[in-house]
């Protein structure tokens, strides 16, 4: 639907409007507790899901078919299993591929226990309570706010690649910043969540275009599964890792420890060729015998 060109600036925009919603919808949803009761609440649930879904009846988004298998002179929609089959196929094959969709799980393990671990930094480290925690999610809001005005405006980099990991270096020294910063000056973690909010656009946005447009349409539902899959698979597991580690070693030390990892791993991508290179080394799957690619 959208111009390959024009990608980037889309997911801006897309992280500018989660940003808006980061800021308002918490307070607005406390102040509707405050005044209606639940059933009135739920109502409103009901309601804007159906606001959200009206929309889809008028609008004709453009689906790319199926594979078709060739048997006993019948033509036929693959099965689930195969599709599966051949994502996992797709994905080993094109090395470039293969690596940022580790690089991307390796990145959210060292990442998403920072998030986690904020709460624990506010009060313990800095003394703070539940305004000044209120302070650091705001000010992540007009990060991400910021960060997809901007990008929506400049499209990033030529290569989105360079974009992405740029953005992961930012995110990565937020992170650092509150592992080595003094716990007498409180600003500087709302520096950090500014600075990742900012960042986290410039890292996600160009990354989500690439996927976009490098990987075939009729292919791009099962990659997007898999990608997703496989970051969130790693969220509990780095909160397994890194909690007791930060009861042992202290609460900053994952901060420490994931944001100077994720700046080394991001450098060393950087060097990969296969990554760097992925806008330009874009593959057609190859099916199986038998297996024919939609028209």
């Amino acid at each position: 639907m959208v111009p390959r060109s024009q990608l980037a600036r889309v997911a801006g925009l897309n992280q500018t409007l989660q940003g808006l919603l980061s800021i308002f919808s918490p307070p607005l949803g406390a102040l509707l507790i405050g005044l209606l009761p639940m059933h009135s609440l739920l109502a409103i649930d009901i309601g804007t899901a159906i606001l959200a879904v009206l929309p889809l009846l008028f609008l004709s988004i453009p689906k790319p078919p199926r594979q078709t298998a060739v048997a006993d002179g019948t033509t036929r929609k693959t099965s689930y299993w195969h599709d599966l089959r051949e994502g996992f196929t797709y994905v080993v094959k094109w090395p470039g591929l293969l690596g940022l969709i580790l690089l991307a799980m390796m990145l959210n393990f060292l990442l998403v226990p920072s998030s986690s671990l904020t709460p624990l930094v506010v009060t313990k480290v800095y003394g703070k309570g539940v305004v000044e925690l209120g302070w650091t999610e705001t000010l992540f809001g007009v990060g991400v706010i910021l960060g997809g005005l901007v990008l929506s405006a400049w499209g990033g980099f030529k290569r989105k690649i360079v974009t992405s990991l740029a953005g992961v270096l930012g995110i990565g020294a937020g992170v650092l910043l509150v592992g080595v910063a003094p716990g007498n000056l409180f600003y500087l973690i709302l520096v950090e969540n500014f600075i990742m909010g900012v960042t986290q656009v410039f890292a996600n946005g160009p990354l989500t275009a690439i996927f976009q447009s490098v990987i075939e349409p009729d292919m791009q539902g099962r990659m997007l599964s898999l990608i997703g899959a496989g970051a969130t698979a790693m969220m509990p597991l780095s909160l397994l890792v890194a909690g007791p580690l930060s009861d042992r070693l202290g609460v900053r030390f994952w901060y420490l420890l994931g944001g100077g990892l994720c700046i080394l791993v991001t450098l060393i991508a950087f060097t990969i060729p296969a990554i760097m290179n992925i806008e330009n080394n874009r593959q057609r799957p190859q099916p199986s015998p038998g297996v024919h690619p939609p028209e």
